[in-house]
Order: structure tokens, then sequence, then C-alpha cells
């Protein structure tokens, strides 16, 4: 795959805060697949990999005319009725196919998913007739092709059944068999590094003083990578330490395709990410007017994409699912997607600024949106509590109960 270019970040000069939208949209169109494709992958493997190319179907499905239910096989329409018809001799059965040719104005016995006989085009249900010393007796009309499905109406041969870009779960890999396709061409899993910073920050088991903290974004993060069907590489924990980072960078460089880290991407003293960056690779610090969240690193360092997400547990999960979740997608050689929203009533009240878009963590409760009780960026409880996020343009607004509000379920993002 052709790589990044090292500049594909930058923003032009003059630009400081960054609108939600703009900044996706800048991200989508810098960035393309940066994975080799696995060729021909058994249908067995191939559960949450994304396709690289498309598929056609080798032959229609269904693949024959076919009856919908148990009942008799004639020729249609019935339109004079009440009428008597011999039965011809035999039946048709799914796997077991009537061999012979039906009489006009005779009709045979057939089972659901058997193949119509030939001089059949049309169904009548068992329950809809009768059966007299060997003659069917109908009384209500029936028009031609009743109850029976016609071979490829569902799909013909040849037909683009899935394209490429497409991630693959069982029912599209059922769409697959049921058409032949045993293996397929599908991208390699993206390899995704995930680090975190900070002398604070301890991992969880480790001895910790009341000024320290345990880490809570990198299991989390790592979470999204696995749930969203990346290949994880946990580059671990270092402290702030600028030889530190650069030595976690430097691995994640070499064994990964892209890499999130959580903290030091501002521009504070202790902010070595986005300092070590600066200094041996190319970034761009985009401040998005989005709360939580603002500082997003987005540079290159050895030819390896990098995303740096705020050091706030709430901001980085906002921000990976809003910036990093998309672009995952698009390099793992999958479609960028917006996240469905749903208009839905406000169970809540708010007087909110203009100047950033908002992300409240939230949940649907009797048709209605609820928030969370408290908006501060370091309640990791809000997390746990929410199923989705309720998002607020950059614009003023007074939402009051019944207000109609979007919401966005974590489902939407692929979780």
């Amino acid at each position: 795959m052709k790589p990044l270019r090292n500049d594909c970040f930058a923003l032009p000069p003059g630009v400081n805060w960054t609108p939600v939208e703009e900044a996706l949209e800048r991200l989508h169109s810098r960035l393309h697949p940066v994975v080799d494709v696995d060729r021909a992958v058994p249908l067995s493997e191939v559960n949450g990999r994304i396709l690289a190319s498309d598929v056609l179907a080798p032959r229609a499905h269904p693949p024959s005319t076919n009856s919908a239910v148990d009942g008799y096989a004639l020729a249609g329409p019935l339109t004079e009725v009440p009428c008597t018809l011999p039965l011809v001799n035999g039946r048709s059965a799914a796997g077991e196919p009537y061999q012979g040719t039906v009489p006009h104005g005779h009709a045979i016995r057939i089972l659901t998913g058997a193949v119509m006989p030939a001089g059949t085009d049309t169904v009548v249900l068992e329950e809809d007739c009768e059966v007299v010393d060997g003659q069917l007796q109908l009384n209500g009309t029936l028009k031609q092709g009743a109850n029976a499905r016609k071979a490829g109406e569902d799909i013909q041969a040849e037909e683009c059944v899935l394209t490429a870009g497409t991630r693959l779960t069982p029912t599209q890999i059922s769409v697959l068999a049921s058409v032949g396709v045993s293996s397929v061409d599908v991208f390699k899993r993206l390899r995704v590094g995930v680090l975190s910073t900070g002398d604070e920050v301890k991992p969880v088991g480790a001895e910790v003083t009341d000024w320290q903290i345990y880490d809570a974004n990198r299991p989390m993060l790592s979470g999204l990578v696995t749930r969203l069907g990346y290949e994880l590489v946990d580059l671990g924990h270092v402290l702030d330490r600028a030889e530190d980072v650069r030595a976690a960078l430097a691995r994640g460089a070499e064994q990964c395709d892209l890499i999130l880290t959580s903290g030091g991407v501002s521009a504070g003293d202790e902010d070595h990410v986005s300092k070590t960056l600066k200094a041996h690779g190319e970034i761009s610090n985009w401040r998005i007017a989005i709360k939580p969240g603002r500082p997003l690193a987005l540079a290159m360092f050895k030819g390896t994409p990098v995303v740096g997400l705020p050091g706030n547990p709430v901001a980085a999960w906002v921000c990976a699912l809003r910036f990093a979740a998309p672009a995952m997608a698009l390099l793992a050689g999958g479609e960028w997607f917006e996240p469905q929203a749903y208009v839905l009533p406000a169970n809540f009240s708010k007087n909110k600024k203009p100047g950033r878009s908002e992300m409240l963590r939230a949940r649907v409760r009797d048709g209605q949106v609820e928030v969370f009780g408290s908006e501060g960026s370091g309640r990791v409880t809000g997390l746990a509590w929410s199923e989705g996020l309720v998002e607020l343009d950059e614009s003023a607004r007074q939402i009051e109960q019944g207000t109609p509000v979007r919401f966005i379920p974590y489902g939407s993002f692929g979780l």
C-alpha cells in the first residue's frame, strides 16, 4: 500500500480552532488504506475482516425456481373457480425434484423449497385446497407465480454481492456462502499500538501513592481496538521522559500501522509526546472545538501515523470514537463512516454556550435521552453508565425537557 505523506496532517497557516465537522472532513480527505491484502482467505476465517475486492456471485440465488410453501404446483393463473385438477403421480421435494413435465391442467404435490417441475409456475397452499379421489379441488383464484420463488430473484449470477471496503459480519458471510463463494480477499488486520504516558500514571496492580492514579486509558483504548476488529500492539506505559517516549514511539513505528497515545499532547512543560513528535517527526496539534477534548495531536513518526489523544479518560474516549474510529476504519481498508445519530426528546435541561461542540455521556430510557449527572471529564463512572453520546453543535442552545437532541449510540461506532 502507498504510505501516508509526512505532512498529511498539516493545517493551513493561521488556523487555530477547528470545528468538529471541518476536522473530520480534513482527516477523511488525507487518509487512505495502509495495509496489504491476504488472498483467498476461507470464509471460516473472515469474520470481522474487511473485503479487499468486490465479490461477484458465481451462481444465482435461488439457483432454480422453487416453492415457498407446502402445497400443489400447477400452471397459473387460476381464474375460473371452483375447479378440479387431476393430480400427477409423484411429488417434488427439496433435494428430490420431480423429473418429468406436468401436463397443462394438471397439478402435482410439492414441498417447501422444492424445485418447480416443468409445466408449473404457481403453487396453491395445501390448506386452501382439498384432495378427493386423486383430484385437486380449488375454490379460490390464484395469480400466476403465487407462492413461487423465481430463480435469481434474490441474487443474479455475476451480480456484485459485496463491495471492497465492507467489514464482514456473520450475515454477510451467509450471503457469500449462499452463492458458493468459499474464500475472499481481505485486508490484513490493522495493527494498532496503544501507549500511555505520565509520571502520575501507574499500571493497574502497581503500588500507588496519593498523587498517582491507575492507568484507565490503556485498557479502555485496547478494548476499543480489539472490539473494532484490529490487532492490538500493547506499547505499555512510559514516564514523562523524552527519551522514553521516543523509544516507545520507535517500537510502535516498527510494529504498527497506527499508534494511539494518551496524554502529553498539549504544550506544557511535561507534554513530551508532542515535544518528541515535533523534534523527530511531523506533527499538527489540532485544537478541536469540542468538549471534552480540544488537543488532538495528529502526527507522522518514522512513516507511521500517530493519533495523540487527551490524557483525561473521558476526553480520550470521546476523541477516540469521534476521530480515531473512522480514521482507523479507513486506514484498515474499510469505509470512513459518520456514526448514525437518532433525534430523540431530551429528558434533561441545559444552557449551552456557543463556540464548541459538546459530547455528553447519555443513554435512552422510555424513548427519552438522559445525560450523566456531571459533565466533569474526570468522572469515569459516566463512561460505564452511558450507552452513547448526545452531540450538540457549536451554536448556543437552551435545552429543556422534550427538546429534540442528537443521540449517537456506541453501536454506531462499531461497538
